[in-house]
């Protein structure tokens, strides 16, 4: 009697679309926007340990750093300005890890997180790989993000904060007055605002 084979774990997940997404080979075919939109809603930043009648989401984190980049280059090409919202929609299957516990993990986890985003870039006609004068930018927003979370929503000092995410620079002028006035959003309403943002850059 041939000895009984037990079959591989499973590494597909199923989203609300239908769609069953390969972790370990994430197909563009497998991804939607909705999914998307609807996981990252869910999912906080910094753990949950923010100001608020809800957590701050990762979705809102998107759309600021969507914003931001905007700000900063307002000549942003409709592109990328998309690439900066879909920054970290990997996260809406993996979840939001924090810094320190990315780091813990090592290199596979962010190897793990590159293919996946590889993935979505293909799937929305970004390249794969981003230029590195615009993943520069993103960049850049997403450390004026954070830092705006931390001393708005998340307790840090503005002393502290700009320790370990640099203190922004450029947030003045027209336009700069809504960086001021984080306030959380329900998931269907953060959903929401993600999808908007999304649509106004097809």
């Amino acid at each position: 009697m041939a000895p009984r084979k037990d079959k591989p774990p499973r590494a597909w997940q199923r989203m609300l679309s239908g769609r069953r997404l390969d972790l370990l080979n994430p197909s563009p075919l497998d991804i939607e926007i909705d999914d998307i939109a609807h996981g990252l809603a869910r999912v906080a930043r910094w753990n949950g340990q923010t100001d608020g009648h809800h957590a701050f989401s990762v979705a809102e984190h998107c759309v600021l750093v969507t914003a931001l980049a905007a700000h900063f280059d307002p000549k942003l090409d409709r592109r990328w300005r998309l690439a900066a919202l879909l920054h970290d929609a990997p996260e809406y299957v993996i979840g939001d890890m924090i810094s320190p516990f990315k780091a813990a993990l090592g290199l596979d986890y962010k190897a793990f997180e590159h293919r996946l985003l590889a993935a979505i870039h293909v799937r929305f006609g970004l390249p794969a790989e981003l230029p590195d004068k615009v993943a520069t930018l993103i960049k850049r927003a997403d450390r004026a993000s954070a830092f705006l979370e931390a001393t708005q929503l998340a307790g840090f000092g503005v002393k502290e904060a700009a320790e370990f995410f640099g203190r922004p620079r450029g947030l003045t002028g027209p336009g700069s007055d809504r960086f001021r006035a984080l306030v959380p959003l329900p998931p269907d309403k953060a959903k929401a605002q993600y999808l908007k943002t999304f649509q106004k850059l097809q």
